[in-house]
């Protein structure tokens, strides 16, 4: 049974970075989404279970980076410049799929436990 163990989230102000972690119990592709109260649960990045290929949501290109630590089956979500938009629930998800990058809820049969990151403005 693959569990996900997310960590990092906290309150920060704009403009500041945060680091959020996913330890998996394996290797796996794997996701960010976030949901804001109101709102539907949206793609942050993904990232392939062994290739590099990354893919990141219009709205944090550029701002965030996704990366993982295979040795450690741990996969990071860097979030810089953070804005008061990006205040959401993170998840991170895993998904069994042979693929490069998966980028919609359906594909990913695991999911984190959810880690508040609050922006203030």
């Amino acid at each position: 049974q693959v569990q996900l163990v997310e960590s990092g989230g906290g309150l920060v102000q704009a403009g500041g970075s945060l680091r959020l972690s996913c330890a998996a119990s394996g290797r796996y592709a794997m996701g960010w989404f976030r949901q804001a109260p109101g709102k539907e649960r949206e793609i942050v990045a993904a990232i392939s279970r062994s290739d590099g290929s990354t893919y990141y949501g219009d709205s944090v290109k550029g701002r965030f980076t996704i990366s993982r630590d295979n040795a450690k089956n741990t996969v990071y979500l860097q979030m810089n410049s953070l804005k008061p938009e990006d205040t959401a629930v993170y998840y991170c998800a895993a998904s069994t799929l042979i693929s490069s990058v998966i980028l919609s809820t359906s594909g990913y049969r695991y999911w984190g436990q959810g880690t508040q990151v609050t922006v203030s403005s």
